[in-house]
């Protein structure tokens, strides 16, 4: 039960990996159970009571506002640069395109997932009838703020793989 337990934490952390990346999958909640799935471990509950619970709630809490941010920075980066409601919204069905391409595609899936983004806030931007230099703003914001919001995640994931592994070992 104890080797189950701590194969599907493993495994719930590389899935939440994968989410950090991929629209649709909250990554570091994900990742996060992993932690709280020690608790039906009495060795590992120990252990996790020994810190008194301070990491495990920081981490938690680290979580939840990173993963509220997370869905804001593609918008924030977009207004930061000047774009509009439609550079926004352009920038969301973007990354929802690039996800699907990632998912059924081979060679551009991971180029769609980062561009795509990038791509919508420009095409939105340009729907809406805006400038070429004002659709480039809104799309560079839009690609800052969703690498922003990723890399915090994945920092946050490998936070969290980290403790996980402290514990269990």
């Amino acid at each position: 039960m104890e080797i189950a337990i701590i194969v599907i934490g493993i495994l719930l952390i590389v899935v939440g990996l994968a989410g950090s990346i991929l629209p649709g999958l909250p990554g570091p909640p994900i990742s996060y159970a992993a932690l709280l799935l020690l608790f039906f471990i009495p060795e590992y509950q120990a252990e996790l009571a020994n810190n008194s619970y301070v990491w495990l709630i920081v981490l938690g809490v680290i979580t939840g506002l990173i993963t509220l941010v997370d869905y804001y920075m593609p918008i924030w980066g977009t207004k930061k640069f000047g774009g509009t409601p439609a550079g926004s919204r352009g920038s969301t069905i973007g990354l929802i395109v690039g996800a699907f391409l990632t998912f059924f595609t081979a060679g551009i899936g991971a180029i769609a997932l980062l561009l795509g983004p990038a791509v919508g806030a420009y095409l939105g931007e340009k729907y809406e009838g805006k400038d070429n230099k004002t659709a480039i703003q809104s799309a560079k914001g839009s690609f800052l703020g969703f690498i922003a919001g990723t890399f915090m995640k994945v920092v946050v994931i490998i936070i969290i793989a980290i403790y996980f592994a402290r514990v269990i070992l």
